[in-house]
């Protein structure tokens, strides 16, 4: 197989660019005194598979691990899924506040996946009457499977680089109703550049629905679910994506334990490729784990140039 160059692009929404003035927004608070935004709807920037309300703050940068172990129905000569594995490797970097980007690399169909996401709205508490927040998610994929193992590829058809890419576009929408008690909805379309037949879709709609209830201090239950509409080409083999899980903070880490029948974790596979049937035992055990790191603070580096000018300066 030719070596090739992954690459693709996303559209993010313009931001507007306002001079700041007084010490406040000097230190990065992009927000009057008076104002409060709501935050911490979920312990992690997925709820799950899916994306969550959460973004990852300015310098930020998340290095994300997700694991998934086999079907529990496998039985006991699998080990109920524990003797396979499909994982993927993520990193998300805080641009600003609203704005975020994430590359990653799963084992399942030796996939390539990256994003961009930006907070359109954000939930106000203090000083503002925005009820709800919302982003918006553009990503893109691409399998560097071998030619006789993509498995949308049919017979006769040539290897183009461009037949290995799909995108997804998503908003995600919802309230955090109190501090226990967040829901959210996900509208979105996946797009296949290319698809085995000529009765599949390229382009699928799906719904998301996700929320997240507040257990004690460090500890949280998530739930998540995508609906593929109706009239969108055969889907006799795959099933729609569900999930349950356990957030767990301890410190800098989010831990997440779940299960889930969706064997992917990027939005092509968990919304368009999750073969497993939940309620007949065709589920994974999995975990994700998120580890932040500061790499630039920029209400930090403010504070020190404000006191390197001295007192008198302007």
């Amino acid at each position: 197989m030719r070596t090739q160059l992954f690459a693709f692009a996303v559209a993010i929404a313009p931001m507007a660019l306002h001079a700041q003035d007084d010490l406040l927004q000097l230190l990065g608070n992009d927000s009057s005194e008076s104002e409060a935004y709501t935050t911490a709807s979920f312990k992690s920037t997925r709820v799950i598979n899916g994306h969550s309300l959460e973004n990852t703050p300015h310098g930020v940068l998340d290095f994300r691990i997700g694991h998934r172990f086999g079907f529990l129905s496998t039985g006991v000569q699998e080990l109920f899924g524990l003797d396979q594995a499909t994982i993927r490797l993520g990193f998300d970097y805080g641009l600003t506040d609203r704005l975020m980007v994430g590359f990653g690399r799963s084992s399942y169909e030796k996939t390539l996946d990256g994003f961009a996401k930006f907070k359109v709205l954000r939930q106000c508490d203090q000083g503002c009457s925005m009820p709800v927040t919302l982003a918006v998610v553009a990503s893109a994929s691409a399998t560097t499977l071998a030619e006789d193992k993509v498995p949308w590829y049919f017979d006769g058809i040539q290897d183009y680089f461009t037949h290995r890419l799909a995108y997804s576009f998503q908003a995600v929408v919802g309230r955090k109703f109190s501090e226990a008690f967040t829901l959210q909805l996900t509208p979105g379309v996946v797009h296949r550049n290319l698809v085995a037949g000529p009765d599949d879709r390229n382009d699928l709609m799906n719904m998301g629905i996700a929320g997240r209830l507040k257990l004690s201090k460090r500890v949280a239950i998530n739930a998540e679910y995508f609906y593929v509409l109706p009239d969108q080409g055969p889907r006799d083999a795959f099933h729609n994506s569900l999930a349950l899980g356990f957030d767990i903070e301890t410190g800098g880490h989010v831990f997440q334990l779940h299960f889930t029948n969706s064997t992917g974790m990027f939005e092509r596979a968990y919304i368009t490729e999750t073969t497993g049937d939940f309620f007949a035992g065709d589920i994974h055990f999995g975990f994700n784990i998120s580890r932040v790191f500061t790499l630039h603070d920029p209400k930090a580096r403010a504070q020190r140039k404000m006191e390197k000018a001295g007192p008198n300066a302007d």
